[in-house]
């Protein structure tokens, strides 16, 4: 209990009715998550992060998703803020296993389940949340190929290979030249952020990842990520393929030429984005091997 933030049990105790009196786990991505068995008996999940105005939209979402059935945390609270911190609860729900493996069997299946979050999340009406996710920021306002991320941008940029870079500023401005309309979205739709049970989806994750973006380039990003269950990964092509066909078979509405090039350049975005962080910090190029052997064929499909 002393490695919890200074904030957290008073916070617990005002906003939850109890302070926690053990610990579940405790995360650190892109957000401080804090499982938590309260006083009171109860389990719960504390996420706390510097939130740059996306937060209330998204847990908005979520609840408006839980409320109808969709499987995922419900939310316990509102956003609050904590000095610089967007702090919320949701419920503890915990089971189900992760889907592994990147066939186009298993890109059906995610394909059939992205379809059906998309179809939800059409019918919530929040505030776009901006910005998007680094991972999927092709559309952010500056000149160059990559969105300003201090702590990457820091780095030295001449371990990045060259390909991997031409291949993103592509692939973005094949994005950007289409000019489709946006929706709300899923932006980091990875096996590790699914749960399933018996066969069926049990819950999904990760709702801080949301974003305004063209349906097309949110679908063709998870066609490339969903296989992803630790460090990020690019599926096959012929399972974004799959998993481009199934979305479009479940959704009812078969895409433009347009939008399944924008769907394989927003493949590569991810991907793109996901290599240069591996060579930034010296990772092993799980993304950059699949960027380099993939990229020409995505490419040609993206008309970029």
């Amino acid at each position: 209990m002393n490695d919890l933030p200074d904030w957290l049990p008073a916070w617990c105790l005002r906003r939850l009715g109890s302070e926690p009196e053990g610990v579940l786990f405790r995360l650190q991505q892109t957000s401080m998550v804090f499982g938590l068995r309260l006083a009171g008996g109860a389990d719960v999940v504390v996420k706390a992060r510097a939130d740059g105005g996306r937060a209330v939209s998204c847990v908005t979402a979520q609840a408006r998703l839980a409320e109808r059935g969709f499987p995922c945390a419900r939310p316990l609270t509102p956003v609050t803020e904590v000095g610089s911190l967007a702090v919320h609860a949701e419920e503890f729900r915990p089971g189900g296993e992760v889907l592994a493996g990147d066939s186009p069997e298993v890109a059906v299946r995610c394909a059939e389940m992205f379809a059906r979050l998309m179809a939800e999340l059409a019918e919530v009406s929040v505030e776009p949340p901006l910005p998007s996710p680094r991972w999927a920021r092709w559309d952010h306002a500056g000149a160059g190929t990559w969105p300003a991320i201090p702590y990457l941008d820091e780095q030295d940029q001449s371990r990045v290979p060259m390909h991997v870079v031409e291949t993103a500023e592509r692939a973005r401005r094949r994005i950007l030249a289409a000019g489709l309309p946006r929706v709300l979205g899923h932006a980091d739709f990875e096996a590790q952020n699914l749960r399933w049970r018996d066969g069926r989806l049990w819950t999904v994750h990760d709702w801080d990842s949301l974003a305004w973006q063209p349906e097309a380039a949110l679908v063709g990003a998870a066609s490339g990520a969903f296989a992803s269950s630790g460090q990020p990964t690019l599926a096959p092509v012929a399972s974004s393929a799959a998993f481009l066909e199934a979305y479009q078979e479940a959704r009812g509405r078969v895409f433009t030429d347009v939008e399944l090039e924008v769907a394989w350049a927003a493949s590569l975005w991810t991907a793109s984005h996901n290599a240069r962080y591996e060579a930034l910090y010296g990772q092993r190029p799980v993304s950059g091997d699949a960027v380099a052997t993939q990229a020409a064929e995505r490419l040609r499909r993206a008309g970029a």
